[in-house]
């Protein structure tokens, strides 16, 4: 048998490594939730979701008050009962953000344990399609950089081989996002991948208008520009332009993706493997977007997202935000502009333990 015989809770507050801006937002920090378990067999596993800044205490509550408890004496391999179980029992708080994070730290722990008794890297055992993603960066196209700061950002990846980049629209007016992405594209010419995201800053009518003056851009995809609640609008505005519509960091469930991808509400999906709940339903999605004939690009997390998206035949890009590098001993491998998924068995980020203890905060 491989019983979890400890199981652990704690929040640890990582510090951006740059500044952050969107049209609705900024990020403050990243409030690192981490779940260890320890089984029988010996084996430790070391699993983490985020927020940008709030919340982080809330879904530590979560895990220490109801799902961490749940685990002692429960068999670690049976990963799909153990997420239902725990899914049924926080039916009060689901679906939802808090509930979704939650759940999530306690999975990706799960798997980590599952790779590393299997001897597998997670690339591997969650699918095996290929180990190298392409990489689009997102670092040099914040909301408060200046146009020269754009175009600068852009020529730097282009010129390291990056296969796209993704700048923030959501400016007062039209015409400042336009003149934006327009030097931009000027700058790298028509081969770079060009996406832009609004963070759900727009209504319907604005977001129509934008997508219509964007349309002679050539963009990979538009994010979030709507409220991710308004299901209506996000299909509507899908079918007015010929600019895909990217949506998936704020949508908690695998039924939310399913409400979307039946209404044609979206072409890009950008399953999130911490809000979504975990690895185990990030698979679901991700498989879901294949029967759809739809691409994955999921949203933040690189150093985990990496090995999703090479285990999954429809996986197309993984975003370039480096966040953990203050806790950890490595970073994520980039060769010909492409994210390598490590070969190392379990999640396959290297933990700094002595820097992450540092930066417990409760």
């Amino acid at each position: 048998m491989t019983r979890v015989e400890r199981a652990e809770a704690w929040l640890v507050d990582v510090a951006v490594e740059t500044v952050r801006t969107d049209a609705v937002q900024a990020f403050a920090k990243q409030e690192t939730v981490f779940v260890e378990l320890q089984t029988s067999d010996g084996l430790t596993g070391l699993g983490y979701s985020y927020t940008i800044g709030t919340g982080g205490t809330a879904v530590l509550a979560m895990l220490r008050d109801h799902l961490v408890p749940r685990l002692i004496g429960q068999d670690a391999r049976n990963i799909e009962g153990l997420w239902c179980d725990l899914f049924a029992s926080t039916r009060a708080t689901t679906v939802g953000a808090i509930t979704s994070l939650a759940l999530a730290s306690v999975d990706t722990a799960l798997w980590d344990l599952r790779c590393r008794r299997a001897g597998e890297p997670l690339w591997r055992l969650a699918g095996g399609f290929r180990r190298e993603v392409p990489l689009y960066d997102t670092e040099g196209g914040w909301l408060h950089l200046t146009t020269d700061e754009l175009v600068a950002g852009a020529l730097a990846s282009q010129k390291a081989g990056w296969p796209g980049v993704k700048l923030k629209v959501g400016k007062a007016r039209v015409h400042e996002d336009l003149e934006r992405l327009t030097a931009v594209r000027d700058a790298v010419g028509p081969s770079l991948d060009l996406m832009v995201d609004a963070n759900q800053s727009m209504t319907y009518p604005e977001a129509r208008r934008r997508a219509r003056a964007f349309e002679p851009l050539d963009l990979g995809w538009f994010e979030e520009p709507l409220p991710a609640d308004d299901l209506t609008g996000h299909a509507r505005l899908a079918a007015s332009t010929a600019i895909p519509i990217a949506v998936g960091e704020s949508l908690y469930s695998i039924s939310q993706f399913r409400e979307y991808l039946q209404a044609g509400a979206a072409g890009i999906v950008q399953v999130d493997v911490a809000r979504v709940g975990g690895i185990t339903p990030w698979l679901k999605v991700a498989h879901l977007a294949e029967t759809f004939n739809l691409a994955v690009c999921p949203h933040f997390l690189m150093e985990l997202h990496v090995s999703l998206t090479a285990a999954v035949p429809n996986g197309k890009y993984v975003e370039h935000i480096p966040q953990l590098r203050a806790i950890t001993r490595s970073e994520m491998a980039i060769e010909n502009g492409h994210a390598v998924a490590p070969d190392t068995p379990g999640l396959g980020i290297d933990w700094d333990a002595d820097a992450i203890d540092n930066r417990r905060v409760a």
